[in-house]
């Protein structure tokens, strides 16, 4: 069976784009990096979240959202295409460091910037394009350790990894 594609501004993406879950095309490499108790923030639907993860969703009939996480620390957060979607990504990633354990992990999963069909004036759902260099220069900036940033894939997106160092 052929795939389709969807054409935008002369370009062609991959037409799964447009469905959602892209997470699961970076959950192989997730899984040899986040152990034990974590979250997945923004993962749409709860059978879409992190294995093992608990979700986080404004859609869920629960009390959590991007900013109102358990008062606990977890060895994780994973988010999948969420941060470009929050007005305040440095406030949010601030917020998020206070919920993750000295030497836990921050894995974010989100658009490549060259993607056109996700740019936030062609889609009002976009309020950020975040790229490598500004994830990398927050990240140093703050303390974390380990980052590991991938290129952009088949699904044009690309991933950051990070482990928390000792200060917040």
């Amino acid at each position: 069976m052929p795939y389709n594609v969807i054409e935008f501004e002369s370009e062609e993406y991959p037409e799964f784009q447009t469905k959602g879950f892209a997470a699961k095309y970076i959950f192989p490499f997730a899984e040899e990096v986040l152990k034990g108790k974590g979250l997945d923030i923004g993962c749409s639907k709860k059978e879409w979240s992190f294995p093992g993860s608990m979700p986080i969703d404004l859609i869920f009939d629960d009390e959590w959202h991007a900013m109102n996480l358990p008062d606990e620390k977890f060895d994780y957060i994973f988010s999948s295409h969420c941060l470009e979607h929050l007005n305040d990504w440095v406030r949010v990633l601030d917020y998020w460091s206070t919920k993750i354990k000295t030497n836990g992990v921050l894995f974010l999963y989100l658009p490549h910037y060259s993607q056109k069909y996700w740019r936030p004036w062609n889609n009002n759902k976009h309020v950020n394009i975040l790229t490598p260099e500004i994830l990398r220069d927050y990240l140093k900036a703050n303390n974390w350790n380990k980052i590991l940033i991938s290129g952009k894939d088949l699904y044009n997106s690309f991933a950051v990894c990070a482990e928390k160092g000792h200060y917040d």
